[in-house]
């Protein structure tokens, strides 16, 4: 089942219209974000924030491999599928893709990068980053600002009952 995802890279290295993506130039890009650690594992380059690797190459640095909506996994393969693929079954069940740095142009590594790096980092840093105002998200108001919130012991915090029987005779 295992398909040869190489034909057309010779093709693609000789058009010519754009050098083609290095390593050194995923690092650059992805070393740039905030949080981001290079870390070799098994000869692969992944770059990642906290635990989650949002983009790795592979030793020979031939493929690359972005985190992706894997709700669009399948349209953006079926589009193109010489450009994208999943090269290790084992990544089908993560929102991954994978594509040979000879077919993509620096302003698309650039772009996968980026959008890799906002899946895994807090929407209000990807968008103080990115000078773009963070999306809405539930409870936000339309200046993007969450409602106050009340602390634990306010929530709980009831004012006194007072009652409405008469004081027993006899106490104090």
């Amino acid at each position: 089942m295992h398909r040869d995802h190489g034909s057309g890279l010779l093709a693609a290295a000789q058009k010519g219209a754009e050098p083609m993506v290095t390593a050194q130039d995923v690092r650059a890009v992805a070393l740039s974000l905030p949080r981001t650690e290079e870390h070799l594992i098994y000869d692969h380059i992944k770059f990642r924030v906290g635990k989650i690797v949002y983009v790795a190459i592979t030793p020979d640095e031939t493929i690359v491999g972005f985190a992706f909506p894997r709700e669009e996994r399948p349209a953006l393969i079926a589009a193109e599928p010489d450009r994208f693929f999943v090269h290790r079954p084992s990544d089908a069940r993560f929102n991954w893709i994978d594509t040979h740095m000879a077919m993509i142009t620096p302003a698309e590594m650039r772009e996968f990068v980026i959008d890799a790096w906002r899946m895994v980092v807090p929407k209000r840093l990807a968008a103080a980053h990115l000078d773009q105002p963070p999306a809405l998200g539930p409870g936000d108001d339309a200046a993007g600002a969450r409602p106050a919130r009340t602390s634990q012991l306010a929530r709980t915090a009831r004012p006194a009952r007072t009652s409405t029987r008469p004081a027993r005779a006899g106490r104090p």
